[in-house]
């Protein structure tokens, strides 16, 4: 007698295999999916209750993308997040090539634990420590006039280059572990075969090192990238709310003036805007590793 059509579901690896993945994916549905879901369906609404069918628009869009001042803070948003994904890769790259080439193996795991510090305090505490540092009586300029550099204290708050330097403190660690981890998966021949066949230590860098890093140059680029667009805190505190970013255009008119279509429409803007520029650079990233033709 052969087995019933439910007996053999249950005995295939098809149907375990989706039984073993079901609590994960069933939270990412709940937790990721549906939120992301409603936000979508809320920018396509005049009246924000998605239970008028009738009020389908394309306005919220339209209204978004012709204001001025949402071309003008989403352009600022993502030249903020492009700098701050700049330097805090070009700073992280050599920290983890220093971990992985130049630290003794026995002493990586402390390197690593060192710089996994930071994740100790709550991120909002470490944006309060750089306004206290940047600040007008901060400890910059305490030193700086102490020395007699500067006469007057310097007003480093509320400017593009404070949220840079707090963006890139608060997101180095992204951006040190996945490059260090493709670093130690280098073979380290390869490097030796570069330099026995006449290349200088830089061309061999060029050439062998950073193509076969450059998987966890892409990782941290887009774990920098794609949160530090979307950050709210440190623009309104570091920035004191004079250069904010799209994050708080968002929140504004989802709490403040309560137009939460707008708020989804703009917020899927930027999504989408994320995505296509996260698609050019790795496009670029491909014709970079494939090299002259």
């Amino acid at each position: 007698m052969s087995a019933s059509p439910w007996k053999r579901l249950k005995q295939s690896e098809a149907f375990n295999g989706y039984v073993m993945v079901s609590p994960t994916l069933i939270y990412a549905i709940l937790m990721l999916a549906a939120p992301l879901g409603m936000i979508v369906a809320y920018s396509f609404f005049k009246d924000g209750y998605l239970e008028v069918i009738h009020e389908f628009t394309f306005e919220n869009y339209i209204q978004a993308w012709t204001d001025p001042i949402f071309q003008a803070i989403l352009f600022r948003s993502v030249l903020v997040s492009m700098l701050v994904t700049l330097v805090t890769v070009v700073l992280a790259f050599p920290i983890a090539y220093f971990i992985s080439f130049v630290v003794p193996a026995q002493k990586k795991s402390l390197w690593l634990f060192l710089i996994t510090i930071p994740f100790w305090t709550s991120y909002l505490i470490r944006v309060f420590q750089w306004k206290v540092i940047l600040n007008y009586n901060g400890v910059i300029n305490s030193i700086l006039t102490g020395l007699g550099i500067v006469d007057q204290p310097l007003q480093m708050l509320n400017s593009v280059g404070a949220i840079t330097v707090t963006l890139a403190h608060a997101y180095a660690p992204f951006a040190i572990l996945p490059i260090f981890v493709s670093l130690e998966k280098i073979d380290r021949s390869f490097l030796e075969a570069g330099r026995d066949l006449g290349e200088s230590p830089f061309m061999t860098f060029w050439r062998v090192t950073l193509p076969l890093a450059m998987p966890g140059v892409v990782g941290a680029v887009m774990i920098v990238f794609i949160p530090t667009i979307g950050d709210y805190v440190t623009p309104e505190l570091i920035g004191g709310g004079k250069l904010p970013m799209v994050a708080n255009m968002i929140q504004q008119n989802m709490l403040k003036i309560d137009n939460k279509p707008l708020g989804s429409a703009i917020a899927v803007s930027s999504m989408l805007v994320v995505a296509v520029i996260a698609l050019v650079f790795l496009y670029l990233n491909r014709r970079f590793l494939r090299g002259p033709k």
